[in-house]
Formats: C-alpha cells, sequence, structure tokens
C-alpha cells in the first residue's frame, strides 16, 4: 500500500466503484484535488486527509453508483431546497 502524503492521512480502498466507472471516479477526485490512484489490478485507493474529502468522496462515489431515478429525486429535492430560500 501506498504511503499517505501527510502522516495524518487516511489511506482507503474504494470498493463500492464497479470496475469500470473507477477511473471516471478517480479522475473526478483528482480533479477536486484530492489524492487518489488506480493500480494496475483495477483498484481504487483515496487519500482522506480531512472531513471534506470524506464528504467529497461519498458524493463523488454516490453520484457514479446510484440508479438514475434516485440522483433524479435527490436533485429536485435539491432545487425545492433552494428555491424556498430565494423566495
Amino acid at each position: 500500500m501506498m504511503q499517505p502524503y501527510h502522516s495524518d492521512a487516511l489511506i482507503s480502498q474504494v470498493e463500492k466503484v464497479s470496475r469500470c466507472d473507477r477511473w471516471a471516479v478517480c479522475h473526478r477526485l483528482q480533479e477536486l484535488t484530492i489524492p487518489c490512484w488506480c493500480p494496475k489490478d483495477g483498484s481504487l485507493w483515496v487519500e482522506i486527509e480531512h472531513g471534506n474529502h470524506a464528504i467529497l468522496l461519498r458524493s463523488v462515489v454516490y453520484g457514479a453508483c446510484a440508479p438514475r431515478q434516485e440522483l433524479v429525486t435527490w436533485l429536485e429535492r435539491c432545487w425545492e431546497t433552494v428555491q424556498e430560500r430565494v423566495y
């Protein structure tokens, strides 16, 4: 296993994501400046440095794994919440 960049970071393997989606998830996490990598075996490893990384990891994995209708429902609830706060 790779050593963390930061001594207090947590290294975690993400198993919930299908192998075909792991590269896309890894790329998105890297865009969010979250250290992660996919070794040749196809696994996905993420370095969690603080709570924000954990929240973003959960969000990215949820977006990749949740059924489409569940994502649509979640987005509609978010939109309704924004509308309530604006008016």
